[in-house]
C-alpha cells in the first residue's frame, strides 16, 4: 500500500487580490495535494466572472481532464439541458468546481473516477473561496456532496436539504446557497427513474431562476 504524502493544502499558491483571470494563471503551479500529478491539466472553471449565480460542481471528469473546460461532457450536456428547462441562462453563470483536478483510477485504457476525499476537498478549498470572493455571486448551486461538504460543512446532506434557499452571511453580505444533486447522478439512475431524476433537478433550478427573477 502506497503511503499518502500529507501535503499542506492550497492557499500558498492561491494569489491574494487577484481577480479570476489571475486565479486562473495561479492554478496549474498548484501542489497543495497530489491530485495534480496524475491528472492531465488543472480545470479551473468558465462562464461570466460576475456572474448572479456560480454552479459549484464535484470535480473535472475525464473529457474535462482532457479539454480543460469544466462541464464540457455527458454531465455537463445534461446540466446544460436541465438549465434552459428551469430558465437558468448557462451563458451568464459562472461554473467550477470543489476540487480543481481529476481524481481516478487507471483501468487498462479507461481512467474510472474516483470520488475526491475530503483532505482533496479542504486542499482545493481555498481556490473556491478565492473565486466566489471575486465574482461575489447572489446565488451559489452546491451540485452534489461535494460542492456541499466544501461550501457548507462535512456534515451536510444534500439529501435533506435539496431545492432549499439557504442564506448565509459572508464578507460581502448575504448570499443563498441551494443545494441539489450533481447531474452525473441522473445519468447513473436506473433507466426507470431517470426521467424522475432529471425532472427533481430541474425543479431545484427552477427555485434558482426564481431567485433571479424580478420580484424576488
Amino acid at each position: 500500500m502506497t503511503e499518502r504524502i500529507e501535503r499542506p493544502g492550497a492557499q500558498e499558491w492561491v494569489p491574494e487580490e487577484a481577480d479570476v483571470e489571475g486565479l486562473r494563471q495561479a492554478a496549474p503551479a498548484c501542489r497543495g495535494c497530489e491530485l495534480w500529478e496524475p491528472a492531465s491539466q488543472v480545470v479551473f472553471s468558465a462562464g461570466d466572472p460576475h456572474a448572479k449565480v456560480a454552479l459549484v460542481g464535484e470535480q473535472p471528469g475525464d473529457v474535462e481532464d482532457r479539454e480543460g473546460i469544466p462541464f464540457v461532457g455527458p454531465a455537463g450536456r445534461l446540466l446544460q439541458r436541465a438549465l434552459d428547462e428551469a430558465g437558468v441562462d448557462r451563458g451568464s453563470v459562472y461554473v467550477t468546481n470543489a476540487v480543481k483536478h481529476f481524481r481516478f483510477t487507471p483501468r487498462g485504457n479507461r481512467r474510472i473516477h474516483q470520488t475526491p476525499e475530503m483532505a482533496h476537498i479542504t486542499a482545493c478549498r481555498p481556490w473556491l473561496v478565492a473565486e466566489l470572493r471575486v465574482v461575489d455571486p447572489a446565488v451559489v448551486v452546491l451540485l452534489g456532496a461535494t460542492a456541499a461538504k466544501s461550501l457548507m460543512g462535512a456534515d451536510f446532506r444534500v439529501t435533506k436539504h435539496r431545492g432549499e434557499v439557504i442564506r448565509r452571511e459572508t464578507s460581502r453580505g448575504p448570499r443563498d446557497f441551494v443545494p441539489t444533486v450533481h447531474p452525473s447522478s441522473v445519468l447513473r439512475a436506473p433507466d426507470d427513474q431517470r426521467d424522475e431524476a432529471y425532472g427533481a433537478l430541474v425543479a431545484d433550478l427552477r427555485v434558482v431562476a426564481g431567485l433571479l427573477a424580478p420580484s424576488a
